[in-house]
């Protein structure tokens, strides 16, 4: 879990970058702590990799601050080089380069790196060392790139989209390394817009829509700001009054498939709806009462077509 320091591992102020006179990214600001896995998350196009490349000193900002442990990104890129390790969204290697010599080309490039050997070992390598890099799978080339971005032996590391195209078993697999890498001691900025992948992984999330922090809480709080926090779904008996219905308290909204009526809103929603059905004497079958999920939240939060072009 996170530690409170006095100075944040990374801290983004009023950050702004346009592209032919286009802001992509319009006022962003967060504070990165010790020890989290901080998510950013977002629709495509929403700005979340432009934010996290004025973090790692690859995007000139147009204004605003970016400090990672104090240093600025842009000013000071071969210090933050030092403390800031990152996969990139697009990342490649030469296809004839074996695992082996990645993983020394790449420790040859800092003073004090970690020892490749035992990190290969760790991210389920050892065994891949002569392998050349096209003839790895999606989640070898994962497991790769992290630990290419640790090499150095960063105390933040950013991870930009790191599970997309990996089949669920890879994703999942990816997940325990990222839990792994914190449990080692190194902070991360996890870049996202995959749902389940943030609300398992993340301390706290900012959800960056149009440019801008729509929202920053633990998942737990985003899912609370969610109109509907908990949803009802049954098979009434008999019809329910539409009136009745619209009347039950803190009721966020209400759906009709097939005979099934769906219900999100809160607890009161559900003590209401139970109280209305017995004095209806209207029996709920195959009653179901969910918690939302991120996703629900989400929506919520953000306007953004989901078809957009990434940003």
């Amino acid at each position: 879990m996170p530690t409170t320091s006095a100075t944040p591992v990374i801290e983004v102020s009023g950050l702004r970058k346009s592209y032919g006179g286009r802001p992509v990214v319009d006022g962003v600001s967060f504070a990165v702590e010790e020890g989290e896995i901080f998510g950013v998350l977002g629709p495509n196009g929403a700005g979340k990799t432009t934010t996290v490349e004025c973090v790692e000193g690859l995007r000139v900002p147009d204004a605003g601050r970016v400090r990672v442990t104090g240093l600025d990104p842009v000013a000071d890129h071969e210090e933050v080089t030092r403390v800031l390790g990152a996969q990139l969204q697009q990342s490649e290697l030469q296809a004839k380069l074996t695992v082996r010599e990645a993983l020394e080309l790449y420790a040859s490039f800092y003073p004090r790196p970690a020892d490749w050997r035992p990190l290969a070992e760790r991210l389920g390598l050892t065994g891949r060392l002569t392998t050349r890099f096209a003839k790895l799978s999606g989640g070898q080339k994962q497991r790769l790139f992290i630990a290419l971005a640790l090499i150095g032996n960063p105390r933040v590391v950013v991870l930009d989209e790191l599970t997309t195209g990996l089949d669920p078993r890879a994703r999942r697999d990816t997940w325990q390394l990222i839990e792994d890498v914190r449990a080692g001691g190194v902070t991360v900025l996890l870049v996202t817009h995959f749902m389940e992948e943030a609300q398992r992984l993340c301390d706290r999330i900012a959800v960056i829509d149009r440019g801008r922090v729509a929202a920053l809480d633990t998942p737990e709080g985003l899912i609370r700001r969610s109109a509907g926090a908990t949803v009802i779904t049954f098979t009434p008996s008999a019809p329910l009054d539409g009136t009745e219905l619209s009347a039950l308290p803190e009721l966020a909204s209400v759906a009709h498939k097939e005979g099934r009526l769906t219900l999100s809103g809160t607890d009161a929603t559900v003590t209401a709806l139970l109280s209305l059905l017995a004095r209806r004497h209207i029996t709920a079958h195959q009653l179901r009462v969910t918690d939302a999920t991120l996703d629900d939240a989400f929506l919520d939060l953000t306007q953004t077509d989901l078809t957009e072009t990434a940003s």
